[in-house]
């Protein structure tokens, strides 16, 4: 038996976790869900960064990569360590866990990825390969002309190379009748960036969707960063789009490495088979752990059992509080301000102020927030500060606000 045949044929004896250890189920979406205490981390026995000698910050900014993310659930965490202990065969987690998380999403079938950018390069693999083997042990060096993706001009965006990672070519449209028109043998997929420039003759949702199905090719939505609102993880797939994508290390608060790729099944399993375990396709690389596997379903349940509105008063007041915290300073003027979205769109907070009262740019105290003791990261530009709020953990609210106070003050 060969070892690929030998490691399938595992996936017919019971989920490790499951059975041994506590002897509770691997899910418990039928049982009520234990309210978390905290939506907060609890401080670790070993201080790995001391450790290491790497800086902790406090993400006063979004949801950055390059600053890990987001900070996962309790839930998550919980789920991470209550797998760690026991082995289990992948590609029944794989099965399982999708299984689940289609349910939460009404939708045909899901599956968890290394990140959104990952699910680009998976669902672009399936619309190419589908399950003929030949075609996913050759990908990208198929023979004969590339492949082609459909994607707006104005939606170009540095992530679009997960596509061309494939080997298919992007071919750029502006406007629905040039749209239409690029369709031949040659088109795979249709790609959609959520959070694309809409300003030079925009193609809506609806008209993207019909025109790739009038030439039955598959239509994917990037959506990555694009909760909240809640409600976008089931709008896309209701509009039409075959393939949606999230990811899952961003507000939803799953792992930084982990995303979600949803929607039609026949191209999920096709995305699977182009994915780790297998032993040799295109995705192997990206490959997933079991432990980001059962952290990822529990982010989304606890995210989609969360209270959402209560969440965003309190990101309001948490902004109000902060506000007054600033204006405390002569000239100071801090305003409430929401993202238009679609990605990143929740609360934050303007600050700004008369340069020739307070004596100090806005890039100065910046620099002074981040070379600080704790290091506190901000965004903003030559007119003002953007603080980030949603991302903060309690006792980082006041620390946050009083920091930036101090740097402004000692400058009047």
């Amino acid at each position: 038996m060969k070892r690929r045949e030998l490691v399938k044929g595992l996936a017919a004896l019971p989920l490790a976790g499951g059975l041994i250890g506590s002897g509770l189920s691997v899910f418990a979406a039928d049982k009520p869900a234990a309210k978390s205490k905290s939506l907060e981390p609890t401080e670790p026995k070993r201080d790995f960064f001391k450790e290491l000698g790497v800086t902790p910050v406090i993400n006063a900014a979004a949801t950055m990569t390059f600053l890990s993310g987001s900070l996962m659930l309790p839930e998550v965490m919980d789920a991470i360590n209550s797998t760690s202990h026991h082995f289990a065969n992948m590609y029944e987690l794989q099965d399982k866990v999708g299984a689940k998380i289609a349910e939460m999403l009404h939708v045909e079938a899901a599956m968890v990825t290394s990140g959104a950018a990952c699910a680009l390069l998976l669902g672009t693999a399936a619309c190419i390969t589908g399950t003929d083997k030949e075609k996913i042990k050759t990908i990208p060096n198929l023979p004969g002309e590339r492949k082609e993706v459909i994607i707006q001009k104005s939606h170009r965006y540095l992530f679009d190379q997960a596509i061309t990672t494939t080997g298919a070519k992007l071919i750029e449209v502006t406007g629905k009748a040039e749209m239409d028109a690029a369709f031949n043998s040659n088109t795979v997929m249709a790609l959609f960036y959520n959070a694309g420039d809409v300003s030079s003759d925009p193609i809506s949702h609806e008209d993207f969707i019909a025109i790739a199905k009038k030439h039955n090719v598959p239509s994917f939505i990037d959506a990555a960063a694009d909760v909240p609102p809640v409600e976008n993880l089931f709008k896309f797939q209701k509009l039409g789009f075959d393939l949606v994508t999230f990811s899952g290390g961003k507000m939803i608060r799953g792992p930084q490495s982990a995303g979600l790729l949803f929607g039609r099944k026949d191209l999920i399993e096709a995305a699977k088979l182009n994915h780790s375990p297998n032993e040799a396709p295109i995705g192997r690389p990206m490959k997933v752990n079991k432990e980001e596997m059962f952290g990822m379903y529990a982010a989304l349940k606890a995210y989609l059992e969360r209270d959402h509105k209560k969440e965003w008063q309190d990101w309001l007041d948490r902004a109000a509080h902060m506000s007054k915290i600033f204006e405390t300073v002569a000239s100071v003027k801090a305003v409430t301000t929401i993202s238009k979205g679609p990605a990143n769109a929740f609360p934050g907070i303007s600050v700004t102020w008369d340069e020739t009262k307070v004596k100090v740019s806005p890039p100065q105290v910046i620099k002074a927030l981040k070379d600080g003791t704790p290091s506190i990261v901000v965004n903003g530009n030559n007119k003002g500060l953007n603080v980030g709020i949603v991302l903060l953990r309690p006792e980082e609210v006041d620390l946050v606000a009083n920091r930036i106070k101090e740097e402004l003050k000692k400058a009047v």
